[in-house]
């Protein structure tokens, strides 16, 4: 299990929803994105704020069921900044710090987590897209995918 230094304290911690191609996408590039590229709810996040990503597929718009958090980052950019994919799609993406991850199913998880008010309808807290958690559930998650957060429950560092 890895062990993460506690030299910050972060500010919030978030769960964004994302296909796994588009958080293997983000992994490579050192970003993340939300609500289908708009700036809104990114401008939410701080540096040093925690971000799990959660899969509920491997596809945007299909393919295979995952429902698993299948990423761990740091907010490490100040605002969001936009990129050109295509000709009429502009994108805004935020730079965070991925941690290497074990990734976690979801379903063991369900009754742990406080964000999850009702366990017989677990995913639709997922469908918010971009969401704040409180830390003890992100410490959950996170020691479910081999980070141990320690006593002082430290914002994650790279």
């Amino acid at each position: 299990m890895t062990k993460v230094r506690p030299e910050q304290q972060a500010a919030a911690f978030w769960v964004n929803t994302v296909s796994l191609e588009h958080v293997r996408l983000g992994v490579v590039g050192g970003f993340t994105q939300a609500d289908h590229g708009r700036s809104t709810r990114l401008q939410r996040l701080r540096p040093g704020d925690g971000l799990v990503f959660y899969s509920p597929r491997t596809e945007m718009r299909g393919g295979q069921p995952v429902q698993e958090f299948t990423a761990l980052a740091r907010v490490t950019g100040d605002a969001p900044y936009q990129v050109e994919m295509q000709p009429d799609f502009h994108p805004w993406r935020l730079r965070v710090d991925f941690l290497e991850v074990t990734p976690a199913p979801a379903r063991p998880l369900v009754g742990e987590l406080d964000f999850i008010a009702d366990p017989q309808r677990w995913g639709y807290p997922f469908r918010r897209g971009l969401f704040k958690i409180g830390r003890a559930d992100f410490v959950r998650i996170a020691r479910a995918m081999g980070i141990d957060w320690g006593p002082g429950i430290p914002a994650i560092s790279g």
